[in-house]
Formats: structure tokens, sequence, C-alpha cells
């Protein structure tokens, strides 16, 4: 997949595996659906970091804006279950950061999530975020711009889950649309399912 970054916008390496955490876990902190699994803020950061690491800088492809942004993507042939030894260093922040039930509310979200994957070929966005203080900025618009003109030229659909309500309008304004809304658990907030066609770039 040919990319082509804007200004403000870089690969990340492997080397970057916490400031990726740092910035998408701020992000999250007021995330209904995080929130319901991990129970504190705390957890967050070291598991979105974990993520990072032994998944998206191996298989996938992550951006940062400066130290204000940051997104992690995958392509559906490329997704990961998370190994062995990322799961055992998971449970110690799960048992120490997050509340009591996380452990087993985050296997149930990452089954359910799975369960709900669509199965056609597809550029999946599993995070995208900003820090607090570089909200409103034009950040998201600018780490989305590349991926979708990326996936455009490959005729690859965009999916992602999105866990905020708060979020909808901007993922709205890219192309996406809502396929369905299904839940990780017994009272969890609903997760929505969102889909995006590849648009014909010569009329974008």
């Amino acid at each position: 997949m040919e990319i082509d970054l804007p200004s403000g916008l870089r690969s990340a390496g492997p080397a970057d595996w916490r400031l990726i955490g740092d910035i998408t876990g701020e992000a999250f902190e007021t995330d209904p659906v995080n929130l319901w699994i991990f129970g504190h803020t705390t957890a967050l950061k070291p598991t979105f970091a974990l993520l990072a690491q032994a998944i998206y800088l191996k298989y996938g492809i992550c951006h940062l804006a400066g130290e204000g942004g940051a997104t992690m993507w995958i392509e559906s042939q490329n997704r990961q279950e998370l190994g062995l030894i990322p799961t055992l260093r998971l449970l110690p922040i799960l048992m120490f950061k997050g509340s009591q039930g996380s452990i087993f509310r985050a296997l149930k979200a990452g089954k359910v999530m799975d369960q709900n994957h669509p199965k056609d070929p597809h550029l999946y966005l599993f995070t995208i975020g900003t820090r607090k203080d570089a909200r409103g900025t034009g950040l998201g618009k600018l780490m989305m711009a590349p991926m979708k003109a990326a996936a455009d030229k490959a005729r690859l659909p965009l999916y992602l889950e999105n866990s905020n309500p708060m979020n909808t309008g901007f993922y709205q304004s890219h192309g996406f649309e809502r396929m369905k809304l299904f839940e990780i658990g017994p009272g969890a907030p609903p997760m929505e399912a969102m889909w995006r066609e590849p648009r014909d770039p010569q009329h974008v």
C-alpha cells in the first residue's frame, strides 16, 4: 500500500510504543466502552502501549503527529491475536491497574469484537486519538487523510469500531457509515461498527 504522509505526520517505529500508548491512553480517558472494560484510566496507557508494541508496530501501520496525535491501523489479512508473552504482560496491568473483573471484561470484549469484525478485505483503524491540548487543532483530519487516500488507491474499504458517540460526527465527515451497534458485554455501552467504501481518487 502506497502512503503519502503530509508534513507534520511520520511513520512510527519500534521505539515509539510508549509514546503511542501515552497519546492513545490520554485520548481514551473519557471513552465509555474503555472505561467499562478497565474501570480506571490508569490501565489505558500501558494497555495501548503493549498493543502497539506487540501487534500494530510489528504487523500494522502506526503514525505520529508530533507528540500530539497517534493512530494504529492494520490490513485485515495481517490482524493478529495477542501472543502468549504479551498476554502474560497484560494480565498484571489489568489486575493491578484495572478494576475488579477487568480481565474477564477485556477477554469478552476482544471475543465479541472479533465476532463482529467484517470478513471482507479492508483496512482496520484500531485507534486514532490526540492529547487533550491538541484537540480541535486538525490533527484528526491530518492523520486520517493519507490513509483514506491510500485505501482509495488500493480499492480497500475502511473499518472501525466507534466506542464513543461523541466521535460519530467526525467519522461520518470522513465517509464512514454505521453498519450496526453491538454490545461487548451485559450492560456495556454500545459499540458502533462503521464502514467506508473506497472512493474514486479522481472524484474525492
